[in-house]
This record gives C-alpha cells, structure tokens and sequence, in this order.
C-alpha cells in the first residue's frame, strides 16, 4: 500500500461516516456539533503539533501530525471540499517561490 493512498481511502472513510450515528462514530459526532466545533478541534491539533515540534519527541510530533491532518480532513468534508482541491492547490505552486506566491494572493 502506498502511503498517499490511505489519504483516499480517510478521505472515503470520513465522508461515509459524516452522516451517521454520533453515538458510533467521532466524525459524525464531530459534524453534529457543527462546523465551529471542527475548526475549533483543527485549532487545538494545531496548537498540540506546534508543542510537540518544540518540547516533544519526534513520536509526539508524528502523532499530532496525523491528528492534525485528520482532523482538518474532516473539516474540508464538512464543508464540502475535495482533498483533491487542496492537492491541485498544491501542485499548482509547486516550483513557485513562496514570497512570489504569498504576494500573489489577494488575501
């Protein structure tokens, strides 16, 4: 198994489970408290990767990480956006210079 493809597959899994019992499943019990909620929980995994990055070990910092990522996944799947969006968002900077892409928005 390649290790992109389990993306997909979370992906698929998150958006299988949105819907469903909250009781059951933590996605759709995180979609049941909404979107703020969510954003709020990718706030908080933000903050722990930060943490871990500069007191914790290299585990830690993997582990919140992947909580990181999954938990901004459900949010993109909350609000209906494709991973493949941000991956084509992605690609599209790629061998763009940061500075030449962040003077380029406008935002």
């Amino acid at each position: 198994m390649e290790h992109g493809e389990i993306l997909t597959r979370l992906e698929a899994t998150i958006a299988q489970r949105r819907l469903g019992d909250p009781s059951a499943s933590y996605v759709a019990k995180l979609n049941a408290k909404g979107v703020a909620k969510i954003a709020q929980k990718v706030g908080e995994e933000g903050t722990e990767t930060v943490i871990a990055a500069l007191t914790g070990s290299r585990e830690e910092l993997v582990g919140e990480a992947a909580d990181l990522i999954f938990h901004l996944m459900v949010l993109l799947s909350a609000k209906d956006v494709p991973l493949a969006d941000v991956l084509g968002e992605l690609q599209r900077r790629e061998g763009t210079s940061g500075i030449v892409e962040k003077a380029g928005r406008s935002n």
